[in-house]
């Protein structure tokens, strides 16, 4: 998993400005909704030893370990407009999404080995 600068400025931001010490971000994946799975995003207020932890651009994200497959390959982007502001997830894995753009159907990233 990698960030764009808007990404990584933003967490930077969100990391100072919380109401308690935060380590980074958690990102993941939990099922529901219409396409089947959405992405996860909270503050991290520890590193848990199963965590797969990524730095980049001076902020860190814990990835949960039930989403890594999901999840690789994937660049974390975040993009606000007048209506709003959101990260936004560009991955190889995802196969749709639904017309509202809450849910998402990803598959596991296939390793070869």
């Amino acid at each position: 998993m990698r960030l764009t600068d808007a990404a990584a400025q933003r967490i930077s931001e969100l990391t100072q400005r919380a109401d308690s010490e935060i380590v980074g971000l958690r990102v993941g994946v939990k099922n529901g909704g219409c396409a089947g799975q959405s992405y996860t995003v909270e503050y991290a207020h520890d590193v848990r030893p199963t965590d797969e932890v990524v730095e980049d651009k001076g902020v860190k994200i814990l990835v949960d370990p039930k989403a890594v497959l999901f999840l690789l390959g994937t660049e974390m982007d975040y993009k606000a407009d007048k209506m709003q502001a959101q990260f936004v997830f560009n991955n190889p894995n995802q196969v749709s999404a639904c017309g509202c753009g809450e849910s998402v159907e990803l598959r596991p990233a296939k390793i070869d080995g």
